[in-house]
């Protein structure tokens, strides 16, 4: 009988390292400059352009040519939003139907299209019925919470929506839209480069840590800017109009990313959903819209307008 071999000697652990010396206030921000390229590079930057430009070219061309167009992308789009948001809730252990929410979220831009804010009020009543029912038929658990988080999700993502779809069946509903979407995205661009270089005071740092006071004023004046003289030139209207329609944009749009972001923190999440590559959920590029569309829609119907 051989002797076996005998058992390796354990190696050495190496020694801790020891504490360098403090990092300066350059090296700390390279760091950090660092941590965030790094943090962006996780997007798929292709996938995110292709999408972008997918979205910006149907927007165009239901804008100049076919507003149809532009009512079927919203269509879409809300269509992956309320799949993505009761997906995220039902995470909670709610279970909660889809085929109502799939019907408003068709039924409502339609009515809105065709008919109006009143024809999409009566989409709205339609649809809630339609959850009622469908929840006592199924006989589901946790009814009442079921319905009560069903209509939470049509009235923030398809019926607040489709107040742009109401506004597009206007006598130079394109127009009016376009200068909605020009106040939007003044407001997200601007805000995001004033905030990015001299934001220093955040605005409500457990909700939404990267929004500062500074942004908040960049975005109110690239908006109101933008607002005043897009409303003048396209449409013709007192320049004040677009004053105020600007302001109101980044109360709303402000008001509207404060939302998503505390129902994402309530449900312990990063993004929405993942169905547009690129961009994380549909909500997450569509929540600064979500409560302008009916701002916009309510300034242009003034009477004084």
């Amino acid at each position: 009988m051989t002797d076996s071999p005998a058992p390796a000697a354990p190696r050495p652990e190496p020694p801790p390292a020891e504490p360098g010396p403090p990092l300066t206030r350059r090296q700390r921000r390279e760091l950090e400059e660092a941590r965030t390229r790094k943090a962006k590079a996780g997007r798929n930057l292709p996938a995110a352009i292709i999408v972008g430009l997918l979205l910006l070219g149907g927007a165009l061309v239901g804008l100049i040519w076919f507003p149809v167009v532009l009512a079927i992308l919203v269509i879409a789009l809300l269509l992956l939003g309320v799949t993505e948001t009761s997906r995220a809730i039902s995470r909670r252990g709610l279970d909660i139907p889809m085929v109502p929410l799939w019907v408003g979220a068709i039924v409502m831009p339609l009515g809105a299209f065709a008919g109006g804010a009143e024809a999409l009020v009566l989409s709205l009543l339609g649809t809630l019925v339609l959850i009622l029912v469908w929840a006592v038929v199924e006989d589901l658990p946790a009814r009442g919470e079921s319905v009560m988080a069903s209509a939470f999700i049509v009235l923030w993502v398809p019926f607040l929506l489709s107040f742009a779809v109401a506004l597009l069946g206007q006598n130079q509903g394109n127009l009016m839209v376009a200068c909605m979407l020009l106040m939007v995205v003044s407001n997200d661009t601007f805000g995001y480069i004033v905030g990015a270089s001299l934001g220093k005071h955040p605005m409500a740092p457990k909700i939404s840590p990267k929004k500062s006071w500074e942004g908040f004023a960049g975005s109110v004046a690239g908006s109101v800017v933008v607002g005043t003289l897009a409303v003048y030139l396209f449409l013709d209207h007192p320049w004040w109009v677009g004053s105020l329609l600007g302001l109101l944009t980044v109360a709303s749009a402000t008001a509207g990313d404060f939302a998503e972001s505390m129902i994402k923190r309530e449900l312990n999440i990063k993004d929405m959903g993942s169905m547009l590559p690129g961009h994380g959920g549909a909500m997450d590029r569509l929540d600064s819209l979500v409560f302008s569309a009916p701002v916009a829609y309510m300034v242009f119907a003034l009477p004084f307008v």
